[in-house]
């Protein structure tokens, strides 16, 4: 008899042989069944008395499945309904189940419901909302196996508001620049641009919210005209995409205009701050809007009291010692920074109560802001000269040994509205390196670190070389080399060093460019060039006002714009949902054919699910089509068929006259995938005939039919 045992993945067959001995009872005397019933005796039977009886099964196992056409990404809104669908083919009986984003087993309830038949899965979804997003897997096994479709759903809506207040990044006594961080969700649908509004509060009756524009592109507008020189006012952004607005962001400061004055020109002279432990900042300035927020404290704008000096106050947020060491220190770098491409350190307060550190105010804004101002130019000769300023100020800083550790884009700040003098600021994490000493870092931010920092190795001058390099690819190309789906991601694109010149991005950029790049995104910082060698480097003489190969081609700007929003969600902390869904965009989650189950990726929910498909096919053995009963002739070939339907596949063995038969040169039994089971009997004679049973079993039951085989004497 033949047995099958089915483990998970694989299928084992044990066969087992049995010997029975038919020996004919003595002339005239009856056999018997257990239970004494009398069988009729046949004095001649062409079924041979010694023969080994054996019974075989093949295995029903079916052909994986084939999905025909399904899905690759539906697109709903936010309160509506989705219905995915997918069309599979499969031999035999199937069992499926539906899982969100391969954790989650999604499950029938009020706002789900699940149609399967043998041949297709329809899910759908009611009253959406934005977690509802994301991969839906079906999982359909058959008796050939598991696999997979996976399509996406994108739930859209208005974006959330902008993550933060605006704030007012410069202030003269005729304009004013406003700058925001973008909403935390974009509503499954991409930020198409904002709405700035404004009200008037200086007046008996604040008057009622007024758009200034709803076509800004960016995350920051300079308000030119519309505004009173002894006005008043508070603004608030709007969100924009292909959905419609969101609600409006946190309302900003109250702004006077009145308390503007001219920025003064940038700071030449420098002298030896002495930190103030007697008086409070605001003993001697004025205090007005907010500038910025960080990790450190707040940066205020604030004017002299006697002079009527415009300022930044950094004040820093020092409560524990370890904070108040740290604010001391930069003071104390500070003294050491006297450059015109570094930001200076006016006069510091340092009292029981709060430290803080007067700086000169820069006006002109984040240098990135201001190149994608729609009126502003955007070159590779304008570049060099930005990068020519840097790399002075960093020159300057690393003959001191003072090292920055922080240099990107947000430090990177433009002296005024009009012109392209720029300057380095935020020395909070710039370091002084001590002869014999070895320093090792683990901060900064991930798309500028050099690899060192990644892998706490100790640092030096050229760790910030490598931070220049990936300023120069940003601002040649719009486009980050670094930047992964995760910091972790991030992290091991620097360590490995793996970047390349996007042939899109790099499009007419020269290839003295692009040398200096690679001259200083080497993984080895012994062979990165120096602040004297990137001075010295062909591309910063390159497009001097003498060199006839200067160009004025404009550099696209887009992709710039894309990454300040990406930056600025960042910043918020909060921007989970829309960096999950760029993650998901980004990747090729939708294969043109199904793919094997791939059980380690799954949650331990979605495992159980999928594991358990196989156990849903189980059933017990039954006959969709039971035997017949025949009559032949002598010598003819007789084929006895049924079919049977059961999982496990089950066991058969053929019986007559209730004993097992097995095959000969005469008897052949076959069992296919189909479930067709056949018992072909040849040059069958009379003693053929009686009884022929076929009986089916598995661990969940058996089933039984028979048919009576009459064979005419010829």
């Amino acid at each position: 008899m033949t047995f099958i045992e089915k483990a998970k993945g694989q299928k084992k067959t044990y066969i087992s042989t049995f010997r029975f001995e038919l020996k004919s009872p003595p002339a005239g005397e009856p056999r018997r069944t257990e239970n004494g019933a009398e069988l009729i005796h046949r004095e001649e039977s062409c079924l041979k008395p010694d023969v080994t009886l054996n019974t075989t099964a093949c295995s029903n196992s079916g052909a994986a499945v084939e999905f025909l056409d399904p899905q690759l990404q539906v697109v709903a809104r936010v309160g509506g309904s989705a219905r995915l669908h997918c069309r599979f083919s499969s031999s035999g009986p199937v069992a499926s189940c539906w899982i969100h984003d391969r954790e989650k087993v999604v499950s029938e309830g009020a706002r789900a419901s699940v149609e399967s038949s043998s041949s297709s899965s329809t899910l759908v979804l009611s009253e959406l909302l934005p977690v509802d997003a994301g991969s839906y897997s079906l999982f359909v096994c058959n008796r050939g196996g598991t696999a997979h479709w996976t399509a996406s759903l994108r739930v859209i809506d208005c974006p959330d508001p902008p993550a933060s207040c605006p704030f007012v990044s410069q202030l003269t006594c005729t304009s004013l620049v406003l700058s925001w961080s973008g909403p935390c969700f974009d509503g499954g649908s991409a930020v198409t641009g904002y709405v700035v509004e404004h009200q008037r509060l200086d007046q008996s009756d604040p008057g009622d919210w007024t758009v200034l524009t709803d076509r800004c592109q960016n995350t920051s507008y300079r308000v030119r005209s519309g505004l009173d020189l002894q006005g008043q006012y508070r603004f608030r952004v709007r969100a924009c995409n292909a959905v419609g607005v969101s609600d409006p962001s946190e309302e900003s400061d109250r702004i006077k205009m009145s308390t503007a004055v001219e920025p003064q020109q940038e700071v030449t002279s420098h002298v030896e701050v002495l930190t103030d432990t007697t008086h409070k900042a605001r003993d001697h300035y004025h205090v007005h809007e907010k500038l910025g927020v960080g990790k450190f404290g707040e940066v205020f704008r604030m004017t002299h009291r006697q002079t009527g000096r415009v300022c930044a106050g950094k004040f820093y947020r020092a409560r524990v010692s370890r904070e108040k060491m740290a604010a001391r220190q930069e003071i104390k770098l500070m003294n050491d920074l006297h450059h015109t491409k570094l930001v200076q350190c006016l006069a510091a307060y340092d009292t029981p109560s709060e430290i803080v550190m007067v700086l000169e105010y820069i006006a002109g804004g984040e240098l990135f802001e201001r190149i994608v101002d729609e009126n502003f130019e955007h070159t590779e000769p304008n570049s060099v000269n930005y990068m020519r300023q840097i790399l002075e100020g960093v020159q300057y800083m690393h003959r001191k040994r003072i090292i920055h550790l922080d240099l990107k884009p947000e430090n990177i700040v433009c002296v005024n509205g009009t012109g392209t003098l720029i300057k380095i600021i935020d020395f909070g994490l710039a370091c002084k390196l001590e002869p014999g000493k070895r320093l090792m870092v683990f901060h900064g931010t991930p798309e500028f670190v050099a690899p060192e920092v990644v892998n706490y190795e100790p640092v030096d001058l050229p760790t910030d070389m490598w931070s220049i390099g990936v300023i120069c690819y940003i601002l040649l190309s719009g486009e980050s080399p670094f930047q992964g789906n995760s910091d972790a991601e991030t992290f091991a694109l620097v360590t490995a060093a793996q970047w390349a010149f996007d042939p899109e991005s790099f499009d007419g950029i020269t290839d003295e460019a692009k040398d200096f790049i690679s001259g200083l995104l080497m993984k080895d910082k012994r062979t990165r060039l120096s602040s004297e060698k990137a001075l010295a480097h062909p591309w910063i003489a390159l497009f001097d006002d003498s060199n006839s190969r200067s160009t004025k081609k404009a550099l696209n700007k887009d992709k710039m714009r894309r990454f300040l929003a990406r930056q600025k969600w960042k910043k918020t902390g909060k921007a989970l949902l829309a960096l999950k869904r760029m993650a998901r965009c980004s990747k090729s989650d939708f294969p043109n054919s199904p793919s094997p189950v791939d059980e380690q990726a799954l949650g331990k929910e979605a495992e159980h699910a999928v594991a358990s498909l196989e156990k849903q096919l189980w059933s017990e053995p039954r006959f969709h089509q039971a035997l017949r009963d025949l009559s032949e002739s002598c010598g003819a070939t007789v084929n006895l068929a049924c079919t049977i339907h059961g999982y496990p596949d089950p066991e058969v063995i053929w019986l007559f006259d209730e004993m097992p038969l097995v095959k000969s040169g005469r008897v052949q039994m076959n069992y296919d995938k189909n479930g067709i089971c056949t018992l072909t009997l040849a040059h069958v004679q009379p003693g053929d005939s009686g009884i022929y049973k076929c009986c089916a079993s598995n661990s969940l039951g058996q089933a039984l039919c028979s048919a009576r085989l009459t064979v005419g004497h010829s």
